[in-house]
């Protein structure tokens, strides 16, 4: 069995955690160049494009882009009743836990005579991006469906790329159509993200797009929004951090790293602990599960670029995480609750010996699309806001006019901006003329 590669480093210096918390990345000259060759392409080209980009990429020639709906309502019948229950269970929790986000309007007088508010209003279409390649990720179906369905979106565009067959994975049809996402199409890649901002011949174009994706997906969704189609957030490749003491199990933990390096060779991994013989027994147990992992060779490419780092306490463990600012945060020490209160970049945390990432990947209610390389030191994971636009309004009456307007005025002739304070001027003559 190969060595996991996994870099030990010890004790680094404060000069160093900066450089420490680099990311793998493709080329970014030669990564936008491909990305928007593709994006261009699409939208000149449309389905046509769309067809010789599945053909290029995934030796795929596709007869139709659209998934029909006999296709995704027969999907049931080539699922098992136990996961057909897996997924009704966490469809339950996803919309228990994405529910109780729902806002109820605001509104405020500022001062008399003055209301202002603010309503949420559903996006009226929304696209979802669902990974295929290695994996058919049908759970990110319920996380980015049952919020959309929560919200009211109007339109639902679902993009997932076809497999050997022709079709797309029948767990991922069975959760659309679970859903009432009836419109799925065959498509993945940059190339999908560019359909759904641009729209073609068969997908409609849509005013934000969702889903995480590997760095193509990624970078095509930051390009999109430069061109007016919202994005949810970074979602690029898939990462995690673990910080572990003398209290965790090694096994555990190991396992934890493995499920986010078998995502792919663009993830990446990080250990931080305060105990070098605990990372040894991780690094150990590493190796031991690499041998029954089917993915061990994708898994494998992740550990290459990954770290595990020993520092001189889990809080020192913690500060370093903070700076990396990690997709998924697993706190797998004695007092975890306590130090979880000292997180303040992540995307989601997982407290305690107990709770795997694994559980909010799937089922326990949260969010699994998460901002990623870096991105959770200022954007958030998906939630029900992200489906909703937040509208302010604000009413005056003759009295709050009256009130507010001459501040208004200093404010406008201070700016040198005469049709602001024009604006009001005219409406608080015609008040006092009235009451003259």
């Amino acid at each position: 069995m190969k060595k996991s590669f996994m870099k030990l480093i010890e004790n680094p210096s404060l000069d160093s955690w900066e450089s420490l918390t680099s990311r793998p990345s493709i080329d970014r000259l030669e990564l936008d160049s491909a990305v928007s060759a593709i994006m261009e392409l699409v939208l000149t080209d449309g389905d046509l494009a769309l067809k010789k980009f599945t053909k290029d990429f995934d030796g795929i020639d596709l007869q139709s882009i659209e998934v029909s709906q006999v296709e995704l309502s027969s999907a049931e019948s080539s699922l098992s009743e136990e996961l057909k229950n897996a997924i009704s269970l966490a469809k339950d929790n996803i919309w228990k836990f994405h529910s109780a986000q729902v806002r109820e309007p605001l509104e405020v007088e500022t001062m008399p005579g003055v209301r202002c508010s603010r309503r949420a209003v559903p996006i009226d279409s929304v696209g979802l991006y669902i990974p295929g390649g290695t994996a058919p990720l049908f759970s990110t179906v319920l996380m980015l469906g049952i919020p959309a369905m929560i919200a009211g979106c109007k339109e639902v565009v679902l993009c997932s790329p076809p497999n050997a067959s022709s079709s797309i994975h029948p767990a991922v049809l069975y959760a659309a159509n679970l859903l009432g996402i009836k419109q799925v199409f065959k498509v993945g890649g940059a190339q999908a993200i560019a359909a759904m901002a641009f729209g073609t011949e068969t997908v409609p174009k849509v005013c934000k797009i969702f889903g995480p994706g590997n760095q193509y997906v990624d970078r095509a969704k930051q390009i999109v929004q430069t061109r007016g189609v919202a994005i949810d957030l970074p979602a690029g490749p898939s990462e995690v951090a673990v910080i572990a003491d003398n209290s965790a199990k090694a096994s555990f933990v190991a396992a934890d790293l493995l499920s986010q390096a078998e995502h792919g060779p663009d993830s990446q991994v990080l250990l931080l602990s305060d105990s070098k013989e605990f990372v040894a027994k991780v690094l150990t147990q590493i190796e031991l599960q690499l041998e029954e992992l089917p993915r061990s060779e994708l898994a494998l490419k992740a550990l290459e670029k990954s770290s595990a780092i020993v520092l001189d306490s889990v809080e020192s463990c913690m500060e370093f995480s903070n700076l990396y600012a990690p997709e998924h945060l697993i706190i797998a020490t004695e007092e975890a609750e306590d130090l979880a209160g000292s997180v303040r970049n992540a995307g989601s945390v997982f407290i305690g010996h107990w709770t795997p990432e694994s559980v909010g990947d799937y089922a326990s209610g949260t969010n699994h699309t998460l901002p990623t390389a870096g991105s959770a030191r200022a954007w958030s994971g998906v939630s029900l806001d992200s489906y909703f636009k937040f509208i302010t309004f604000q009413s005056l009456s003759e009295q709050g006019l009256s009130n507010l307007g001459p501040v208004v005025e200093t404010m406008a002739r201070a700016e040198e901006l005469t049709a602001h304070e024009r604006a009001v001027t005219l409406r608080l003559r015609s008040l006092k003329e009235n009451l003259s």
